[in-house]
């Protein structure tokens, strides 16, 4: 199994998580490519220490929408989304070269996440994207989303992912973060939900329901509260357990 977390977003003096100490516990590190958070100095710095302790990097694509950190919905032209995610991959591509590292896969961010999910015109210009820079891309995607499909229907790799301190619907959604009880936060229950994700690939959903979730990659998302720990417990607990815990790129 995999856990992933997304790093790189700390713009200027504005400070967006703790990669250091994130990057000694995840195997892959989705980072941000300034469209939605990071600069190109901290971006640097992220890819240099991912290289160092051996985590894999992907491309954290986004919209252009630095105020609000990429979660705002946007209608982009196909021509102009096909453009941006392209120019996000090269950009990294680029600073990972300079850090001894390359960019293996691509985890779109936030509003282009779920949309892409489930909107096909966006998703297949998001992966005309990846198939125009390099068609050896990983696409990292959200568990049981219909995007899994049109991505492999267009011969990407693709890997699913659970997320380890969202919310899930009955459907397999995720719960809107606008909504109560969107993120969770006690780190010792998500450890052992995430271990039963493992085991059995289902989740418990907000109704309570037992949700199936097949997923290759768990994601804790770096800038919640207590992020690091939540990893942290994560893995300890995965390890407990006997799971080998290992980027899902070769």
């Amino acid at each position: 199994m995999d856990i992933n977390s997304d790093l790189g977003e700390s713009f200027g003096a504005w400070r967006m998580g703790d990669d250091a100490a994130m990057l000694g516990i995840v195997t892959s590190a989705n980072v941000a490519c300034g469209f939605h958070a990071g600069d190109p100095a901290g971006i640097l710095e992220t890819l240099r220490a991912a290289a160092q302790r051996g985590v894999a990097v992907g491309a954290h694509v986004a919209y252009p929408d630095l105020v609000g950190f990429g979660r705002r919905n946007m209608d982009p032209t196909s021509q102009e989304l096909v453009a941006d995610v392209i120019y996000q991959i090269g950009a990294l591509q680029g600073l990972a070269a300079a850090a001894g590292t390359r960019v293996r896969y691509v985890k779109p961010h936030g509003a282009l996440y779920n949309t892409i999910a489930q909107d096909e015109r966006q998703a297949n210009d998001v992966i005309t994207a990846l198939l125009a820079v390099d068609p050896g891309l990983t696409l990292m995607a959200l568990a049981g989303s219909p995007l899994i499909g049109w991505a492999r229907a267009r011969g990407l790799r693709v890997v699913a992912e659970a997320f380890a301190d969202r919310a899930y619907n009955d459907d397999g959604s995720l719960v809107s973060r606008r909504l109560p009880g969107a993120v969770l936060h006690d780190a010792d229950a998500i450890a052992e939900r995430m271990l039963r994700l493992v085991q059995t690939g289902e989740v418990e959903s907000i109704t309570g329901r037992s949700v199936p979730v097949q997923a290759d990659s768990i994601c804790v998302h770096g800038d919640s509260p207590g992020a690091v720990e939540m990893a942290r417990r994560i893995r300890a607990r995965l390890e407990q357990a006997g799971v080998a815990l290992r980027p899902f790129v070769d």
